[in-house]
């Protein structure tokens, strides 16, 4: 796939301040983050129901996307900027909250299914494809499931949102070979642990 490298990267989360800091929202954490480190800045885009934020990144150019749609009308935003700039499914990273993995993990695959993630699930019917790309960040899970809502929309634990940077941290270290196309190689480096300075 050497070519065919990721041209787009959204964040799941939901708009507004009362949000900004839940466990739900490290997706935008992590566009956010990426836009800062390079020195991008998110525009709103009212054609794109987001924000919208243009980079170079290793020679690449390279888009991100906030959804204002809030979390389970995601798809929308994904699909108008997909639609307008040509980009293919398999192009796009979408990086989102991960119940599944223990906090401080993070994994990147292409396809698969939602898992029940309401933004994975409308990105996946707006895009009528489940070939785009997928960073998970992972947040744990609580113990029992009818805490599921209260839990992705609560904060963090001083010690697991200290997890939470440092994993964001490695994500963004290890995009140079994504976007690129290389990505066996960019999985390669985030799942061993082994990024560095140099990997963007």
């Amino acid at each position: 796939m050497v070519g065919r490298g990721i041209r787009l990267i959204v964040g799941l989360g939901n708009p507004g301040p009362e949000y900004e800091a839940t466990r739900h929202n490290v997706g935008y954490r992590f566009v956010d983050a990426l836009a800062e480190r390079n020195g991008g800045r998110f525009r709103s885009e009212d054609r794109f129901h987001g924000l919208l934020c243009r980079l170079a990144i290793s020679g690449q150019d390279l888009r991100l996307l906030k959804p204002i749609t809030f979390m389970n009308r995601s798809g929308q935003s994904v699909a108008a900027v997909v639609h307008y700039f040509g980009i293919a499914p398999e192009q796009v990273l979408i990086a989102h909250d991960e119940l599944d993995l223990p906090v401080g993990t993070l994994r990147l695959k292409q396809g698969g299914g939602h898992a029940g993630h309401k933004g994975l699930r409308d990105v996946v019917s707006a895009l009528d494809s489940r070939d785009f790309w997928r960073l998970r960040i992972g947040i744990g899970h609580p113990e029992d499931r009818s805490e599921v809502v209260n839990y992705v929309l609560g904060r963090a634990s001083r010690e697991d949102e200290s997890r939470i940077r440092d994993v964001l941290d490695q994500a963004e270290l290890c995009l140079s070979e994504a976007l690129a196309g290389q990505f066996q190689i960019a999985m390669n480096r985030l799942h061993g642990n082994r990024c560095t300075t140099s990997c963007i």
